[in-house]
């Protein structure tokens, strides 16, 4: 005879809603209890059934996390990589499923999102990139689904997030750079209009500024998107006006880039500091600095609070601020 919630509740001499609490890895139930209910579970070889125990709460216990790219394209950027590490340690030990959806076409028409919202195919949603006056966010807002976001939101009062102080991050690197005797320090970044991108140039600038140094607009570039093609370009771009003695890029994989073009031309006496500390960049020739952002940290924290709003539980914070820390290896002079 299969062995049922109830088998279990009353080997354990507790309800079922608490055998249902403790599945879920719910901070409501002491540890005494947890024991017991897991003791109970073993001795019957109880397997929950994920999807009944969806029907009977309403939920499915799928997350679905929205990456900005195609599948083809997923692995050129390693932020992506070790936030979703992060998200799916978390959803694992709440007895959670990621669905991932790839944003073939960087669209943020509300269309896209709809088949997820309206199929009632998940229970949350974790968007990984959110740019000014975002209509996932609008409109999700609207409908009152639950969501969170990696990155700075406009209204940061109103939604549930996670993010880096990218001001206080770029702005204490390149004050670092300054006191190293760097004057003539780039800036290499991507996509203008995301909120990340908007802050480590704000950064950038205010630093600057706060030393008594105008804003050389010849080593401010901005590419496309987030890779080493807009490193190779920017070099190219900066060789034909004027050369820094230090380069600062938003992302890593913009900084390999950077370091490409760099020995290409034998210019490889200019520092380059990267963000986002992934696995290769100290396997970089030479190894390159980088802020360590603690990506797999967004990932876990974002879906704490994401999974926190969907069962009703512990909402009274609706943010996380990691913190960075600048990670000096070869590139760094």
């Amino acid at each position: 005879m299969k062995v049922t919630i109830k088998d279990v509740a009353k080997e354990a001499g507790v309800a079922t809603s608490t055998v249902s609490r403790v599945l879920s890895n719910s901070d409501r139930i002491s540890d005494d209890t947890k024991e017991r209910v897991n003791e109970a579970i073993k001795k019957l070889n109880y397997i929950p059934n994920a999807m009944a125990r969806g029907l009977a709460n309403n939920r499915t216990n799928i997350l679905a996390v929205v990456v900005p790219q195609g599948a083809e394209n997923l692995f050129e950027n390693q932020f992506f990589i070790q936030a979703m590490k992060g998200i799916s340690i978390y959803a694992e030990q709440r007895n959670y499923y990621i669905m991932y959806a790839f944003q073939e076409d960087n669209s943020t028409d509300e269309n896209w999102i709809r088949r997820f919202t309206d199929s009632k195919l998940v229970d949350g949603i974790c968007l990984l990139r959110v740019s000014e006056h975002d209509k996932y966010v609008d409109y999700l807002k609207e409908i009152d689904f639950p969501f969170v976001i990696i990155g700075r939101p406009e209204e940061a009062d109103e939604v549930l997030w996670v993010d880096n102080d990218n001001f206080k991050a770029m702005y204490d690197l390149v004050n670092l750079l300054l006191d190293r005797g760097h004057k003539d320090i780039a800036f290499i970044g991507a996509q203008k209009s995301l909120n990340v991108s908007i802050d480590r140039l704000r950064g950038y600038e205010e630093a600057l500024s706060s030393r008594g140094l105008k804003i050389n607009n010849n080593l401010i570039y901005v590419g496309k998107e987030f890779n080493e093609k807009c490193g190779e370009l920017a070099i190219e771009t900066f060789m034909k006006k004027e050369l820094p003695t230090a380069i600062v890029a938003t992302d890593d994989m913009i900084a390999f880039g950077v370091q490409n073009q760099l020995k290409k031309c034998n210019l490889e006496d200019i520092s380059v500091v990267g963000f986002n500390n992934v696995p290769l960049s100290v396997h970089r020739n030479p190894s390159l600095a980088s802020v360590d952002i603690n990506s797999e940290k967004l990932g876990y924290y974002a879906t704490k609070l994401l999974i926190n709003k969907i069962i009703k539980e512990d909402i009274s914070k609706n943010y996380y601020i990691i913190d960075t820390k600048l990670v000096e290896r070869e590139s760094l002079k």
